[in-house]
């Protein structure tokens, strides 16, 4: 069900909508993957996959086995969220549409999806990010200095405060 919600970024109305992807969408989840990724350097590591690496393992991971939910404005896909079991695994908006409420919509789908709880990871040094999920009740209970693809630190968020992770 669509939902209008004022985007005070820009001072407008916006037509916003929650959906599950289908597999049809893997190269323009990707790219959004890809182009969020590039926008947000250097505040997190730029990508150690190429775009094709990346748009394959979407078509042949990520779609296939896990849920994958999109939020749309007008039929554009402008932000994604992948869940794989008690995971937020990816969460990423189109470069320019932070701010508006797209991530907290598909943070609160993923606790209505997952009252017992959930984790994530996410960069040390993504500053943004940490606050943006400490405001939306996560709690950080573990770094560590790099165990990643990219070789940098990173901290373990939990949701609620109380969740036994799996």
């Amino acid at each position: 069900m669509p939902q209008c919600l004022l985007c005070p970024a820009r001072g407008e109305d916006v037509e916003m909508e929650l959906r599950r992807a289908d597999r049809g969408e893997a190269t323009d989840l990707a790219d959004l993957w890809w182009r969020s990724r590039l926008a947000s350097v250097p505040a997190i590591p730029p990508p150690v996959h190429t775009a094709g690496e990346v748009r394959r393992f979407f078509a042949d991971v990520v779609l296939p086995t896990r849920q994958v939910w999109v939020a749309t404005d007008t039929d554009k896909i402008i932000g994604l969220m992948v869940l794989a079991d008690d995971w937020i695994d990816q969460l990423y908006l189109e470069p320019g549409r932070t701010g508006e409420g797209v991530g907290g919509m598909l943070v609160r789908r993923a606790q209505g999806l997952r009252p017992e709880g959930l984790q994530l990871w996410t960069f040390q040094a993504n500053i943004r990010a940490r606050r943006f999920y400490e405001r939306h009740g996560f709690v950080a209970v573990e770094t560590t200095d790099g165990d990643n693809e990219e070789g940098a630190p990173d901290v373990r968020y939990v949701w609620p405060h109380s969740h036994q992770p799996s």
